[in-house]
């Protein structure tokens, strides 16, 4: 599995969300991972989100999408409570 994103989304997203995409990587080794479709925000791309827990132990929440085997991250974050007892 190849991943991608952009430096400065990269950054953004640790300032705000206190979460790196290198290790929103982790989380698709996660054995007990889900990922699915987000028709929400598909407009220009096919985009997904994946619940897995990060090597650090911490359940995250990642947006991506996926094109010739190369995963480009998008977001990631902490799920919330609401999010962990749904799953």
């Amino acid at each position: 599995m190849r991943f991608t994103w952009d430096a400065g989304k990269a950054n953004f997203n640790l300032q705000k969300h206190g979460v790196s995409f290198q290790e929103a990587t982790t989380a698709f080794r996660d054995p007990l991972s889900v990922t699915g479709y987000d028709p929400d925000h598909s407009t220009d791309e096919n985009r997904f989100v994946t619940f897995g827990v990060s090597n650090q132990g911490r359940l995250l929440v990642v947006s991506h999408t996926e094109e010739d085997n190369v995963i480009r991250l998008i977001s990631c974050r902490l799920a919330t409570k609401s999010r962990e007892e749904n799953l």
